[in-house]
């Protein structure tokens, strides 16, 4: 299986996700309102989906199906909540010098996790990439080049 390869991918895309993409949808003038459906965060769940979806691609090289799609998108999400679980731990140590510190703000990740947030991070981590694995496995395409005749 391609579970390494899944892995390794995803957390690139992860990073490109929070570094590249933020920083092309902090090109956007800010919205007066305030609420989810600003036109920042709309382009960067699009932006998001899209950036998934040629990962999805790049992970199926050689073909690829459905469940192959499922696992792809899945593993990117399970990624990312990982590394915001690292990162804010590992910045908590580095802010404090406290170990002790770090331990009382465990239990602050979960109501982290039960964000709307957490369900759009979901969204664009396995829908472009069911979405590619279901159009992959149904077109029996791959990414190789057609081989010669003779």
């Amino acid at each position: 299986m391609k579970l390494e390869r899944a892995i390794l991918l995803a957390f690139f895309a992860n990073y490109l996700v929070n570094n590249v993409v933020a920083a092309v949808v902090a090109l956007i003038p800010p919205s007066a309102t305030p609420g989810i459906l600003t036109p920042q965060y709309m382009s960067f769940v699009v932006l998001s989906a899209l950036l998934v979806a040629a990962f999805t691609w790049w992970y199926m090289k050689k073909g690829g199906d459905l469940q192959m799609g499922v696992i792809f998108g899945v593993t990117g999400f399970l990624v990312a909540i990982i590394t915001a679980l690292v990162s804010g731990l590992a910045g908590v140590v580095l802010q404090t010098g406290s170990l002790s510190q770090m331990v009382s703000v465990l239990p602050n990740f979960w109501p982290f996790l039960a964000n709307w947030s957490t369900i759009v991070l979901l969204g664009y981590w396995v829908i472009p990439a069911v979405a590619i694995g279901w159009y992959v496995g149904r077109s029996g395409m791959t990414n190789e080049p057609p081989k010669p005749i003779f």
